[in-house]
């Protein structure tokens, strides 16, 4: 059975449309003119990694903040400075620590990377992250502690 010059016109519109309507709903690229400062974002997250890491805060209240995947990798993360506190016998404390320095660039539009020297009562250590402008708001798509 032939099928009509209407209905294959349908069908070859059907997957460009889903395809135009999945992208509108997808996450959408933000310019950093449309940003607020990311300052403010930058030293409260590094903040509260590391309160993360030393078991006094969830990984869950940094969701709204945290792309998927390094959401991932600090809740890995956190998990394994919990067993090893656990194996310790250390318990939880919140964690005193100075912001010595933070540097920020835009090697893109939509895009800071900066790195936060931290300074805490036992060593010095450096928090590195990647901010993404995504749906209006920064997003740290990339966190790491040197």
């Amino acid at each position: 059975m032939a099928s009509s010059p209407a209905a294959s016109a349908r069908a070859l519109t059907a997957p460009r449309d889903s395809y135009e309507i999945a992208q509108f709903f997808a996450p959408q690229r933000t310019s950093s003119s449309e940003l607020p400062d990311p300052d403010p974002l930058v030293r409260n997250l590094t903040i509260g990694i590391l309160e993360v890491f030393a078991g006094v805060r969830e990984v869950d209240q940094f969701s709204r903040w945290l792309s998927e995947e390094a959401y991932r990798k600090l809740l890995v993360r956190s998990n394994l400075a919990a067993r090893a506190r656990s194996a310790r016998g250390v318990a939880a404390r919140r964690p005193v620590h100075a912001l010595l320095s933070v540097r920020t660039q835009s090697p893109a539009d939509g895009v800071i990377e900066a790195v936060v020297i931290v300074q805490g009562p036992a060593r010095t250590r450096a928090v590195a992250l990647r901010l993404e402008g995504t749906d209006g708001r920064w997003r740290a798509t990339s966190l790491g502690l040197l």
